[in-house]
């Protein structure tokens, strides 16, 4: 999240971040009554542990995620849960290049400096007090993972035997058990022994034995927290621009390839004729069979001007095509499908996807176009939308609240600590429905309590995530890297805390199958998609009710 206007990549930036319809029913949102089935848990369990035996480490990850928002609390899926994201961590590491090159490249003392900056940046920026023993604790417990991992050993000690690191885990063990780090300063020189440890013992080179101390200090913290690779610190800059280097694809691994999950208009991609639900077979000669999306994803970059050689194949067409395209900078729209969806009544239609720099602009484009086609009413959809920038949602939120606190941040620091509030000038006074969903998250949110919580408008759909937090950006001097932490909660203008609680909807929807499924993947377009029939009836009512 941006609450402070700084330029990108030399100061911090602040972030909110992660069917086919029975029927649709206005009712008042019911607050979730969680009920436990011990044999629906050990089913849960028994189908995580297939999905770990076979390594597939972000499907586990998803569904514990999943199933805890169905059974919460339950300590064995908390268990689960965190060794997938340990697990799913490691290998999204080791599928980027640029993190293989800088741990390979780095020196202990570089290493180790930066583990102390780290640690600085905790101490100093972390919405609440460190424990230094469970920082090092989890730290121990990703090494112990990482050496549990072929593709880690590999890299790293290739010729080590299962007997030296049995030996070592518990040498390990013994020596961080009796180190307790009372301060951050304890904390790495607990480090900097257990490196020197893995190195006299496994030759393991001790930037590798850092760096795993260093990831799972970050994701001690909370779910949200995180080293950020070169890779990945970049890929944030570019969704907060709302623009990269690229084809202009979004794909998944499915099924043996990559499959296109959504293409971009004005996109390479597209020029060069690839659609939603083909798949690549081969990128530069290499099969993608059995390739992870994170993988693929780096076999796609490349810098500006640069070309990439596929093989695609569409469910339509019996034989591959091959196609040649040049990456070039691809604009991601924030706002997508604007539209009057129901001339006679009015109703304006459109689908908010993430919250970045450009998404106040594209708004007012978005809206006085629809005004000019006669807009009545609006309907903002907002499902599956995962959040972006503070500053874009207050801006959002001000554009149709004229008074009254949009949302209120408190942090350990109180200069994190800051109520957010309306203005009048330039308030759309349009009468409002915003669709929400399980993945609408973070900024999404803000955006939606504010509208519920001020009576501005009519929420449609279901309880949103429940992210309540603000995380900063900071990058790491010492690297092209950086760290994302937690510095802030969010609350509603009601007071209510965000997390774990969500935005629940005046009109719920209810479904039997996922919403942003293939049957309503054309945001919202198919008139069969029951989230938006509910709002726009909801919207008909309220131009009724003036």
């Amino acid at each position: 999240m941006l609450h402070r206007m700084y330029s990108l990549r030399v100061s911090l930036v602040w972030l909110v971040l992660l069917s086919t319809t029975l029927f649709a029913l206005p009712t008042l949102a019911q607050s979730r009554q969680p009920f436990v089935d011990s044999s629906q848990v050990q089913q849960v369990l028994e189908q995580g542990m297939d999905l770990e035996r076979e390594r597939r480490w972000g499907e586990a990850l998803t569904h514990y995620e999943d199933a805890l928002r169905s059974h919460p609390d339950q300590a064995e899926l908390e268990q689960r849960l965190s060794l997938s994201k340990i697990h799913f961590d490691l290998s999204r590491r080791y599928a980027d290049s640029s993190y293989v090159r800088s741990v390979r490249e780095m020196s202990e003392i570089d290493a180790i400096e930066m583990y102390a900056e780290v640690l600085l940046k905790i101490h100093t920026h972390f919405v609440t007090t460190p424990q230094w023993q469970e920082l090092n604790r989890q730290g121990t417990d990703n090494l112990e993972v990482a050496l549990a991992d072929p593709i880690f050993l590999r890299v790293h000690v290739p010729n080590v035997r299962t007997n030296q690191l049995n030996a070592f885990l518990q040498e390990l063990r013994q020596q961080m058990n009796w180190r307790q780090p009372r301060n951050r300063h304890e904390a790495r020189d607990a480090v900097s022994a257990a490196a020197s440890l893995a190195w006299r013992r496994l030759q393991l080179p001790p930037s590798a034995t850092i760096m795993e101390y260093t990831c799972g200090a970050l994701s001690s913290l909370d779910n949200y927290s995180a080293f950020l690779t070169p890779t990945q610190l970049d890929d944030v800059y570019s969704q907060i621009e709302g623009n990269f280097v690229g084809l202009g694809i979004e794909l998944k691994a499915a099924e043996g390839s990559l499959l296109i999950v959504n293409v971009l208009s004005h996109s390479p991609a597209e020029r060069g004729g690839i659609r939603s639900g083909d798949r690549i077979i081969e990128v530069d000669g290499k099969p993608t069979s059995g390739t992870t999306t994170e993988k693929a994803a780096d076999m796609l970059k490349g810098r500006e001007g640069s070309t990439v050689r596929l093989i695609v194949k569409s469910t339509d067409v019996d034989i591959p095509r091959r196609i040649e395209l040049r990456r070039e900078r691809v604009n991601v729209p924030s706002i997508e499908g604007a539209r009057i969806v129901d001339r006679a009544s009015g109703v304006g239609y459109l689908k908010l996807t993430s919250f970045q720099k450009t998404t106040s602009r594209d708004l007012d484009d978005a809206l006085w176009k629809l005004d000019q086609n006669g807009m009545k009413s609006l309907v903002i959809d907002v499902r599956g939308n995962p959040g972006g920038l503070l500053s874009a949602a207050i801006d959002v939120t001000d554009k149709f609240v004229d008074q009254g606190r949009i949302v209120s941040t408190r942090g350990r620091d109180l200069r994190e600590s800051f109520d957010y509030k309306a203005h009048r000038v330039g308030t759309w006074r349009v009468p409002l429905v915003v669709l929400v969903d399980q993945e609408s998250a973070s900024a999404s949110e803000i955006f939606a309590a504010a509208i519920h919580d001020l009576r501005r408008g009519t929420i449609v759909g279901q309880t949103s995530y429940g992210k309540g937090s603000v995380q900063g950006i900071f990058p790491l001097s010492g690297e092209n890297a950086g760290v994302r932490l937690t510095t802030s909660k969010f609350f509603a203008p009601s007071g209510q805390p965000i997390s774990k609680h969500g935005v629940s909807p005046h009109v719920v929807v209810h479904v039997t199958r996922k919403p942003g499924s293939a049957q309503y993947s054309q945001l919202g377009q198919d008139t069969d998609d029951p989230f938006v029939t509910a709002a726009v009836e909801a919207a008909r009512r309220l131009v009724a009710q003036r």
